[in-house]
């Protein structure tokens, strides 16, 4: 979804390639010793750190108020405004980098589209959003659910088009005695009803019965009228039968050029829903769209369109169809999109930004948006993405007028473009004291700190970028220039240490391959290898080097520098990762297993679930569907499918399958799918019991320690639930013997509710001592102790994981308890500046309606309804809220 802009070097076509085999072997053996390379050139090149791109998205200053502008303008606009405010909405999300919000934004905007063109364009959209995901369609039918949501829309039935196409008044009657006329076409003569022909439009009245000569006729040379005498035949039949049956296209063709030069406007109108009903191919669009135009004919374009669209993004392939999007001016937009031209371009502009954000088809698409936009949200968006086009392409003169335009407009972000434009043409203190300038003037954020960052160095570049990591710690940038810093002062320990740091909460790709940089040049070869083939995991084709190399070849050059395990070797490491909860290193093993190990469909679905724990929810289901196209057997497939069901919302169908499977063979797998799919989609309390059933099935099947144990945490889970601590407390404890560290978790929970606090704060402490990834555990250990050690425990969260919510939340109430309201909002701000949380709004609204401030209450509660429009408490807050506003 998100367009991922390369850097310069990536395409620069002068660059020479890296040989990574010569590099090994120049350098194997030498780098024991980093000082002794400090300045040796591929050591350089390993510690690059490339500038942050400048995104091309719509980044508001107060992303809060702007969605509680939204969300404010939705409670009153009308139906037809609706889509667009949607559409306004999914930017701000995707500005956020809120993938899930973006999807159901764009989904809102489709099911309140008010007409057949914003239809079209939305669910086109969504469709080209689910690429990749066509088997959960096919799997959806296998189950008999209709899965064709984004089908073909039935353009002539929904497009109605405005206008008089009704018969026209032929009381005035010059000559009656004429009743009959003849139309001669070349050397034939075409008898018609005089009155008939006349009631296809007023210039045919005034013809026939008006103060012309022809209405004295009983004879009137048609022959240069560009109709065949057929196509005249077809007219004359029209105007008795009021349709246009078995008529060929390209007579129709004819008969919509002559019935719009004639302003037949009832005859162009079934002419046009004619030939639209003859549109299948993408040869019959790019043909008959340029009548559409030509001729005005909305229903044929619209359908032309319907084509172009469902084959997203492949027909941008096709320079015909390019074209047509990129030369229509504002009445081609107009007939082939109606109202919705600003989205449909949108639309295009994104998919020709994702295939080559370079081309000449992105910049002429970004400039029909440009042309299209109405509103000042929808400029300065449309010149921002055009400027940072510009900017990639070199075109620094338009990019300086696009990024001028749009932060004159109010879009603050813009002024990164304009930074790194002066600092290209040598003006770095003027870069450096226009950043500073916006910081002074509005509230600041990480990454307008970052950008000032590149426009200085020594201790003002550092202050900026910690400022960063304190105001937004998703920004990688920070970690990954700290990291190479100190790799490059041969501080070797704190670099990795930096670079793992964000790696814990946030599996980014640019960040495994600087710490794979690291450790090839400190010959861990071994944990080199982890990292690289974390990264195929993640991304297959994925190339290093800024673009330069395939990651797929440097995993083999660094393979020879490993020791090779046997499998027996890769299922020990297997258990010994996953029992430490190295999730990374757990990956890594599952992808060398995947080259020998027979069993790929549970390879691939155990990669699935580490995955999804990572947060990696798109891999996960690539790893799922890999998972099933490798299943031994019918009933382990059926189990996969249950799972892609599952995972893509569609737990009744995932039951289903599993139900399906047991039918076929009982296993492990199948029963925990089942308990699984139960537990989530019921919420009958006495299911429970069912659940415990299925699940005392799955560990009675063959399996291995891993998920045996899985399976007893969860069967815990649900002792704990029905109460039923001592039975509870066996499971977590059995799992624990087959090394399923995380039933530590479970355990200490029942220790709780057995009212032994100091047991549970020790289970924990083991869960915290053995886990590498332990945000989760230090955030779980501090609900079992006082006030003062659970706030050193959510600190440490907070520094592990930044993106968990519940620390902010907790440190707010406890200054709120203290009466210190300026300092919990404050607490609650400093997280909402860099995530979109419903829980992190809905208290922060509250602390303002308790303060008094109710023009705040009610901005954070349309902001959090933005993100959950149904969430109830939160309803229920902002109509108490709203009530209150004068």
């Amino acid at each position: 979804m998100g367009t991922v802009f390369p850097s310069d070097s990536c395409k620069d076509s002068q660059l020479k390639a890296l040989n990574p085999q010569s590099w090994l072997q120049v350098e194997r053996g030498k780098l024991s010793k980093l000082s002794s390379y400090s300045s040796s050139s591929s050591i350089e090149s390993l510690l690059k750190i490339p500038e942050p791109l400048v995104l091309p998205f719509f980044k508001p200053v107060d992303y809060v108020e702007v969605l509680s502008q939204i969300h404010e303008e939705l409670e009153s606009c009308s139906l037809q405004e609706r889509s667009s405010l949607y559409l306004s909405q999914f930017q701000v999300f995707r500005g956020l980098g809120e993938v899930k919000l973006m999807r159901r934004s764009l989904r809102l905007a489709w099911q309140n589209a008010s007409g057949v063109h914003e239809k079209l364009v939305f669910g086109a959209w969504l469709k080209y959003e689910k690429q990749g995901k066509e088997l959960t369609a096919d799997l959806l039918a296998s189950c008999g659910k209709c899965a064709q949501e984004f089908g073909s829309i039935d353009i002539g039935s929904q497009l109605h088009v405005t206008g008089n196409l009704g018969s026209i008044n032929t009381s005035i009657n010059v000559n009656p005695v004429l009743d009959n006329v003849y139309f001669r076409i070349g050397n034939e003569k075409i008898g018609c009803d005089r009155q008939k022909i006349a009631g296809l439009s007023a210039p045919f009245h005034v013809m026939l019965n008006g103060p012309f000569s022809e209405s004295l006729c009983e004879e009137i040379d048609f022959s240069q009228n560009n109709i065949s005498p057929s196509g005249f035949r077809s007219v004359r039949e029209f105007t008795i039968t009021g349709s246009l049956e078995n008529v060929p296209p390209e007579v129709l063709l004819e008969i919509l050029i002559f019935g719009n030069k004639f302003c037949c406007e009832k005859l162009k109108d079934t002419c046009d829903r004619k030939l639209a009903s003859l549109v299948w191919s993408r040869e019959d669009a790019v043909e008959l769209m340029e009548y559409a135009l030509q001729q005005k004919s909305p229903v044929l374009a619209a359908s032309c369109l319907q084509i172009f669209l469902h084959e997203l993004p492949d027909c941008l392939s096709d320079d015909r169809v390019v074209e047509i999007f990129s030369h229509a001016n504002k009445e081609d937009r107009t007939v082939m999109a109606g109202p919705t031209s600003f989205s449909l371009y949108c639309l295009l502009s994104e998919a020709a930004m994702n295939q080559d954000p370079r081309s000449n088809t992105t910049v002429c698409f970004l400039e029909q948006l440009l042309e299209s936009a109405e509103t000042s949200r929808q400029k300065l968006l449309a010149f921002h993405q055009l400027g940072c086009v510009r900017l990639l392409r070199k075109e620094y003169d338009e990019a300086e007028h696009l990024f001028e335009a749009a932060f004159n407009a109010g879009h603050i972000y813009s002024v990164c473009g304009l930074a790194r434009l002066g600092n290209i043409k040598g003006q770095k203190l003027w870069a450096y004291d226009k950043l500073s300038s916006v910081i002074s003037s509005f509230t600041p954020l990480g990454w307008m700190h970052l950008e000032r960052s590149l426009y200085c160095d020594g201790n003002k570049k550092w202050e900026d970028l910690e400022k960063t990591t304190e105001l937004d710690p998703t920004l990688t940038y920070p970690y990954m220039y700290r990291a190479a810093s100190l790799m490059r002062k041969q501080n070797v320990e704190a670099a990795l240490e930096e670079i793992s740091r964000v790696l814990g909460f946030k599996l980014a790709l640019e960040c495994l391959e600087l710490r794979f940089c690291f450790y090839l040049a400190l010959e861990d070869y071994q944990a080199a290898i982890c990292d690289v083939q974390a990264i195929l995991t993640l991304s297959p084709d994925y190339r290093m080097f800024e673009g330069r190399v395939a990651a797929s070849q440097l995993r083999i050059l660094v393979l020879e520098h490993v020791e090779r395990w046997t499998t027996a070797d890769c299922w020990l490491q297997l258990y010994n990762r996953w029992s430490c909860v190295d999730d990374i290193g757990s990956l890594s093993v599952i992808y060398q297993m995947l080259e020998s190990d027979a069993a790929k469909g549970l390879l691939y679905f155990r990669q699935s679930l580490l995955l999804l724990r990572l947060n990696c929810p798109e891999a996960a289901m690539r790893s799922l569907q890999l998972a099933r196209q490798h299943a031994s057997t019918e009933h382990e497939r059926l189990v996969y499918e249950g799972w892609i069901l599952y995972d893509t919302g569609h737990s009744e169908e995932g039951l289903r399958k599993a139900e399906d499977s047991i039918k076929i063979k009982r296993s492990f797998e199948a029963f925990f799918l089942k308990a699984y799919a139960l537990a989530d989609s019921s919420l009958d309390p006495s299911c429970s019991s069912t659940v415990v059933s299925l699940l005392e099935d799955a560990l009675k099947c063959p399996s291995d320690r891993l998920r045996k144990g899985q399976a007893l945490n969860n069967l815990g889970s649900v002792y704990v639930d029905c109460n039923k601590l001592d039975l509870a407390e066996d499971c977590y404890n059995n799992a624990l013997k087959v090394r399923h560290t995380r039933a530590h978790q479970g355990l200490a929970r029942v220790y709780f509710l057995k009212n032994d606090k100091g047991a549970a704060y020790e289970e924990m402490t083991k869960l915290i001592e053995k886990a590498q990834n332990n945000a989760s555990a230090y955030e779980k250990r501090s609900e079992y102790c006082d006030r003062d050690l659970a706030k050193a425990d959510l600190e440490i969260v907070t520094r592990l994981d930044p993106l968990r919510v519940y620390p902010y939340r907790y440190r707010a109430a406890v200054l709120m308890d203290s009466r210190k309201e300026k300092e919990a909002i404050a607490e609650l701000s400093r997280a909402i500046a860099f995530k979109a949380d419903l829980h992190l709004l809905h208290l922060r609204a509250a602390f303002h309606e308790h303060v008094g401030n109710v023009a705040a209450a009610l901005r954070d509660c349309r902001a959090a309804l933005s993100v959950d429009p149904n969430h109830q408490e939160m309803l229920e807050l902002h109509g108490r809220v709203n009530s209150h506003e004068p």
